[in-house]
């Protein structure tokens, strides 16, 4: 099973997601994929995660973009799971502090407001070092525009890395590594 984690204004339709999706269900895998709208309230995005996780059961691999990645990093931290984190946030609360505001989802136009208060619920759930590192894989491009790849590759050290000369924050090589993920999912061969 994996479930996919995406990224801060973003959802299911994503790029990213919905690539995923596609590729598992051309392999007959669509009932082993997740992805569900994660609030912009981080506490309330843990919580469906917590009871997405609950009800699926078993040992699922995470795949979290951006803040789908820090979220991923908690998670797989509490639970010990696998994940793959795809240009992850590591100081998510720092980093998202500037779009404290009115702000837009990018695929549903919906508005919300993200405040203090939510990056203290990011605060909380930082994850200072991680335990297992080879539970881990890290896919960052250094054209990253939004996160600087750098703090991902000293955070996630001893785990598995691709790291990619130029690309952007999107990612822009994920449809090569979809298999490879299914691997690392423990999905394919």
């Amino acid at each position: 099973m994996i479930l996919y984690l995406h990224g801060f204004r973003s959802a299911p339709a994503s790029h990213k997601a919905t690539r995923l999706r596609e590729h598992m269900q051309a392999r007959g895998l669509g009932e082993h994929y997740w992805c569900g709208q994660l609030s912009p309230v981080p506490a309330e995005a843990i919580a469906l995660l917590d009871d997405t996780l609950d009800r699926v059961g078993g040992s699922p691999t995470l795949v979290g973009s951006s803040l789908g990645g820090y979220y991923a990093t908690w998670l797989a931290e509490r639970r010990g799971l696998r994940a793959v984190l795809v240009n992850p946030g590591v100081l998510s609360y720092m980093s998202l502090e500037p779009w404290i505001g009115v702000l837009d989802n990018f695929f549903t136009g919906e508005t919300f407001e993200f405040t203090r208060e939510h990056i203290e619920q990011l605060r909380a759930i930082e994850v200072a070092s991680i335990s297992r590192p080879e539970r881990y894989w890290l896919m960052v491009e250094t054209g990253d525009e939004v996160l600087d790849y750098r703090h991902a590759v000293a955070r996630y050290a001893g785990a598995r890395q691709t790291v990619l000369d130029g690309g952007d924050h999107s990612f822009t090589r994920w449809d090569d590594y979809l298999d490879e993920v299914l691997r690392f999912a423990g999905l394919a061969p």
